[in-house]
């Protein structure tokens, strides 16, 4: 069987869910000036749902932008049992997009590394890592990544409980070696819309064979946490997001952002 007959009808970019995503993540690059004139951007795809729908409604933005800019969705091949992208790959040629692979073994790195089972900490450094290295060799000039709100909610909590620190997922991020600039166009959007919109679509998805079944991580406790507040506090995750655009550094207690000595 050639590549062309497994090649998907078109999803329908123009579907009333889509379409709210598509305003919410074009708001988002407007906010946080993401994306500029000329700009090369690589979207980092994993094969999941959040990021493959980043790179779609992401190439229909293109499409509509006064501004010129490209996109270039990449996977990282880790050589974890059981990868195969082909028909993840057929499915971004029949929705016109290409795919660059790119080939590195971080998972026996992972495995020989870590005794107690729980990968994503340095599977995740390590995916970073070559990540940042390919985008800066092949002359890109943003990374895209699709991170959610519900996932910017999760690691502020996640800092605040478990790092003593207040930070979170910022829209738009210079590397520390200043080489690479990181943009997350979704921190608008809710996971509940991703989820139902990747069901309407209903596109091949690449599972994570390395971690994707591990339970009980602190991430996992967090979403948790944050479900059953929005039982009693339905708008929870939109005044969240809000309050992160809304900080009053002289109501906080940190000496580097407020001078108490001399008030």
């Amino acid at each position: 069987m050639n590549e062309m007959t497994t090649l998907r009808p078109l999803v329908d970019r123009n579907h009333p869910l889509a379409v709210k995503i598509r305003k919410q993540i074009t708001q988002a690059l407007a906010e946080f000036n993401m994306i500029a004139e000329g700009d090369k951007v690589m979207v980092c795809v994993s094969g999941g749902k959040d990021s493959s729908i980043l790179l779609i409604l992401l190439d229909e933005i293109r499409k509509r932008a006064e501004q010129n800019f490209e996109i270039q969705a990449v996977i990282l091949d880790q050589k974890q049992p059981g990868f195969n992208v082909q028909e993840y790959r057929n499915w971004l040629t029949s929705e016109g997009l290409s795919l660059t692979i790119v080939e590195k073994d971080t998972y026996s790195i992972v495995t020989d590394k870590i005794k107690d089972g729980i990968y994503c900490s340095l599977c995740s450094k390590l995916r970073r890592a070559v990540l940042y290295d390919f985008a800066f060799d092949k002359g890109y000039t943003k990374m895209a990544l699709g991170h959610h709100r519900d996932d910017v909610i999760e690691t502020t909590l996640l800092n605040l409980f478990y790092v003593g620190q207040l930070s979170t997922m910022p829209p738009k991020l210079r590397s520390d070696d200043d080489r690479n600039t990181v943009i997350r166009p979704m921190v608008f959007v809710a996971e509940k819309d991703l989820i139902e919109l990747s069901q309407i679509w209903a596109f091949p998805v690449i599972p994570c064979n390395l971690c994707g079944s591990q339970e009980g991580l602190k991430r996992k406790r967090m979403k948790k946490l944050v479900k059953e507040l929005e039982k009693e506090i339905p708008n929870l995750a939109a005044s969240f997001s809000n309050a992160l655009q809304n900080t009053k550094p002289s109501h906080l207690m940190d000496h580097k952002l407020y001078n108490f000595k001399d008030l």
